[in-house]
């Protein structure tokens, strides 16, 4: 049986995306003076962070923190305290940067917020709310806690567009997220399981995305734990393992602002569909773009609905592709949903439970929300989307997939192929391959579609943790 989850301490965003609260806002914090001035600062803020035991009616707070965040606050992060090396080091570090695809026109020195010739990242504070009003005054009865002398400055207002079920490019979004083990959807799921579908397959290990519970190994994942001298007043969890927890209850969450080109996305739609006689196609347009995406732009998945989109199958995440499209006639191999979560169609084994045990060990929860001119500062025609992930290991599960499976040119036995939709071009453009009897289809000369603008990892504490940061000052730590 699963051990409950303690969602009076993890904060809401772990288990809800939102989906009610259509308008939010993310405000990028440096730290501007002592760290006991930020600390009182951001205590004020503390109170008013959401948990994770219901849907907020009408707006939610959640605060996450850089490593050097951390640091500046008064807790030291070294990689031996149980915090991972990727997060210590940070998203911009080369090493990150090379792996991640995050060079040309993805490097670090061009990104609006968070690159090294900017100004820091230590605290972020993501605002949601019912309408543009409401989050208008939440904005501002946040910057009055947060922004006083010596405390913090505003270094970046991320603004969102209005939430609906369409990303930029036109194509329904959020259909297939993980179900977390421990939630009334999991349950669900599970017990509805002998349908014959994957839903109770999509129900993963809390502690893939919450420290302190199991993951998919059977483990508890690595975690910050402190000596209990350093927590004398007792305000953290005890760990089994002794110490205070630090971890307990938290996430790691991957911010990325990822800029969506969508003109020069339709017009390579247009060129590669285009009739002999040099007409435009839209159906073929809309045909190639679901191709390359794996599903239609109304949801319906090519595997269930390979020649046209299907209103009854929008929301449809209940399939697999070893059994019913193992060559990619129906969803091509290289198609974005197909790398992002390749399902049952992964060794050892394709088709069976070890394979999707595989994936399982690869999910993360989207929380992302679409952005448009408005407010941004990313020029007046920019779309594109504030990409955040959680997870509890950045490397094994946000970077995997990013470079393993998105990235990598020769997924699932591909050429030249990297993902056609998200991933970085470098110094050519890719290939995008539609496999066919007899003959397959190949699209050269692939654009970048998406330019990554921004971004940092973070530390989502639990509200212990959050209180014990805000309040208590670690043995060594700075004032």
């Amino acid at each position: 049986m699963a051990t409950p989850l303690e969602l009076d301490d993890i904060q809401g965003l772990v288990t809800r995306g939102y989906r009610t609260l259509t308008s939010a806002s993310f405000l990028v914090l440096a730290t501007a003076g002592p760290a006991a001035t930020a600390r009182a600062a951001l205590g004020r803020l503390a109170p008013r962070v959401t948990n994770g035991l219901s849907d907020p009616p009408d707006t939610a707070v959640n605060v996450a923190l850089t490593a050097d965040g951390l640091r500046r606050l008064g807790r030291e992060t070294p990689e031996l305290d149980g915090f991972p090396y990727e997060f210590v080091v940070g998203m911009t570090d080369p090493d990150r940067s090379r792996f991640l695809g995050d060079v040309g026109e993805n490097a670090p020195r061009h990104w609006r917020w968070g690159g090294p010739a900017g100004p820091p990242v230590h605290v972020l504070v993501m605002l949601y709310a019912r309408d543009g009003q409401r989050l208008r005054q939440l904005e501002a009865e946040t910057r009055r806690e947060v922004l006083v002398p010596g405390a913090f400055t505003e270094t970046a207002r991320l603004g969102t567009a209005e939430l609906t079920d369409r990303e930029p490019f036109g194509f329904r979004d959020g259909i297939s997220q993980p179900l977390i083990e421990g939630l009334p959807k999991a349950a669900l799921a599970a017990s509805a399981a002998g349908d014959g579908g994957m839903g109770g397959e999509q129900v993963v290990k809390a502690g893939e995305f919450v420290l302190g519970y199991l993951n998919e190994y059977g483990l508890l994942t690595d975690r910050p734990l402190l000596p209990p001298r350093h927590d004398p007043l007792g305000v953290l969890p005890r760990a089994p393992e002794g110490g205070a927890d630090f971890g307990r209850n938290g996430s790691y969450l991957v911010f990325r602002q990822l800029r969506q080109d969508v003109e020069a996305f339709r017009e390579y739609l247009d060129a590669e569909t285009r009739r002999p006689d040099g007409s435009s196609d839209p159906a073929a347009q809309e045909a190639l773009a679901a191709r390359m995406v794996g599903r239609w732009p109304g949801g319906a998945p090519l595997v269930r609905a390979p020649e046209h989109d299907d209103p009854a199958l929008a929301t449809d995440n209940g399939f697999g592709y070893h059994a019913t499209d193992p060559a990619g006639l129906r969803c091509p191999l290289g198609a974005h949903i197909r790398r992002a979560n390749p399902r049952d169609s992964l060794d050892p084994r394709p088709g069976t439970a070890d394979s999707v045990a595989v994936g399982r060990r690869h999910r993360l929860l989207r929380r992302g929300r679409p952005y448009g001119p408005d407010g941004t500062g990313d020029g007046p025609d920019a779309h594109g989307l504030h990409f955040l992930a959680l997870n509890a290991n950045i490397s094994r599960q946000f970077e995997f997939i990013q470079h393993t499976w998105l990235d990598n040119p020769n997924f699932n036995g591909l050429h030249d192929g990297p993902d056609p939709i998200v991933a970085p071009r470098q110094e050519r453009r890719a290939t995008f391959t539609e496999q066919g009897r007899p003959f397959r289809t190949r699209h050269v000369g692939l654009p970048q579609f998406v330019t990554v603008q921004g971004g940092a990892y973070f530390f989502l504490p639990g509200l212990k943790a959050l209180h014990y940061l805000c309040t208590a000052v670690p043995e060594g730590g700075r004032q």
